[in-house]
């Protein structure tokens, strides 16, 4: 399962460049998800050591380290560890060894399960930040 961190990263990155010219702190982030300011920290230093955003301790405010063009989903959903590696789908642990499908079943669904989290993160590796903060930017408009 995709953690809740992958939608707040995005949501982050794209407040950090709608309020470029403001000051960024984690409660006026957290005000604007709607969560703890401690989460938003958490986060931030996750995209901090991605290269995405940069955060200076001590320093109230973070800003957007790369332009929003070159910045993809696929950037923060690994930013964040939204999910660890081939392990968006997951198999039960111990089938039953003696039975026919119990024995084969995790060795045909598995390849099937790492083939659409494959396509799930190319799809991701297509859409960039500037996607995102352009249709924000539509939607705010209507």
């Amino acid at each position: 399962m995709i953690t809740s961190r992958f939608s707040v990263g995005i949501h982050i990155l794209t407040l950090l460049h709608y309020n470029k010219e403001g000051v960024n702190t984690s409660e006026f982030i957290a005000a604007s998800v709607g969560t703890n300011p401690v989460v938003i920290r958490r986060i931030m230093g996750m995209l901090n050591k991605a290269g995405l955003v940069e955060v200076r301790p001590g320093v109230a405010g973070a800003r957007l380290k790369k332009d929003i063009s070159d910045i993809t989903l696929l950037d923060i959903y690994h930013a964040v560890h939204a999910v660890n590696e081939n392990a968006l789908f997951s198999l039960h642990d111990s089938p039953n060894p003696a039975c026919e499908v119990g024995r084969s079943i995790q060795g045909s669904i598995e390849p099937i399960f790492t083939a659409a989290q494959r396509a799930m993160e190319d799809q991701l590796a297509q859409v960039k930040l500037r996607d995102i903060v352009n249709d924000v930017a539509q939607k705010t408009v209507q």
